[in-house]
């Protein structure tokens, strides 16, 4: 049986991802760090960095390399199109979220 709060947090992986990059500038084991200090479940890697490549491929989001002691880090912030999407989907999220709630208690 498909446990539902997982199933929920799979689903918002990624909005979760774009809302991240909308804070600060973040790399991609920074995005797992800290999904998994807010949701308490792992993300795996193989979400993470096709799906940063694919924001930065398709405009939504810049790289750049950063140096951390001997390590160079690929960091990732959103572009102003990337905003735009954020904001389109919190605006979506929130309005089928409503819905859920105002039928769930009866309300029309």
């Amino acid at each position: 049986m498909v446990n539902i709060i997982d199933a929920f947090i799979r689903g918002l992986q990624k909005p979760i991802i774009l809302w991240l990059l909308s804070v600060k500038p973040r790399h991609g084991y920074e995005l797992i760090t800290e999904f998994k200090s807010l949701t308490g479940r792992k993300l795996k890697p193989s979400i993470v960095y096709p799906f940063l490549q694919w924001l930065e491929r398709e405009g939504y989001a810049v790289s750049r390399q950063i140096m951390r002691g001997k390590r160079r880090l690929k960091c990732y912030s959103l572009t102003e199109k990337g905003q735009k999407l954020l904001k389109n989907l919190q605006d979506k999220l929130r309005a089928s979220i409503w819905e859920v709630i105002k039928e769930f208690l009866g309300e029309k």
